[in-house]
Formats: structure tokens, C-alpha cells, sequence
């Protein structure tokens, strides 16, 4: 913080305007100071999951998320315990969803 720079014969008028300004870098400083304790549990959380993401080195993460309650809604959704021909049909269908998934995680382990 710079202090502002007073000649020694101020008015009366300057010295209240350079008190406003000092009062006003105060309530600056005290504001950044809070929103920095306020965000500091978000950056906690972004970092744990940025570390997450570059430790395991899953380069698809979302991917994986949606592929993940994708088979848990077909696995435990509506009928799940009919079996028969509703359970062949099930698995179909989830084969045809999680497609286009399971092709993209065999290209990305293929190039490496």
C-alpha cells in the first residue's frame, strides 16, 4: 500500500480526502483478506480433484463418470430383476450406450 504523499502546509480538506483514501485501501484489504479465507475450502477441493486427474492419469474423467451411472441406472433401474428376455435386451442396450465409450478408451490405450 502506498501512503500518499502530503505536503506539510495541507489544507484541511486534503488531509480528509487522504484519510478516506487510507480508510478505503483498509476496507480493500480487509475484503481480499476475507474472500480469500471464504474460497479457501473451493481451492482445497479444485486442487484435490486436479490432483485426482493428473495422479491417476485419467485423461477422460467425465467420461468415465457418465459411463459409471450409465451402468449403475441399468443395473439397478426398473426390471433389473425380471431377467429372461427383458434382461437380454437390457444388456443390448447397455452394450449400444457404453459403445462408443469402450471404442474410445481402446484408442487412447492402443496409442500409447
Amino acid at each position: 500500500m502506498s501512503h500518499p504523499q502530503l505536503p506539510h502546509n495541507s489544507s484541511r480538506r486534503e488531509m480528509r480526502k487522504a484519510l478516506i483514501r487510507l480508510r478505503m485501501e483498509m476496507h480493500r484489504q480487509e475484503i481480499r483478506h476475507e474472500a480469500g479465507q471464504v474460497l479457501q475450502p473451493l481451492q482445497r477441493v479444485r486442487g484435490m480433484t486436479q490432483g485426482l486427474h493428473s495422479g491417476f492419469g485419467i485423461k477422460h474423467a467425465p467420461l468415465w463418470g457418465v459411463a459409471a451411472v450409465t451402468l449403475l441406472g441399468f443395473l439397478t433401474g426398473k426390471g433389473a430383476k425380471s431377467g429372461g428376455a427383458g434382461g437380454v435386451s437390457r444388456l443390448i442396450r447397455l452394450g449400444t450406450t457404453l459403445g462408443p465409450l469402450i471404442k474410445l478408451v481402446m484408442q487412447s490405450s492402443a496409442k500409447r
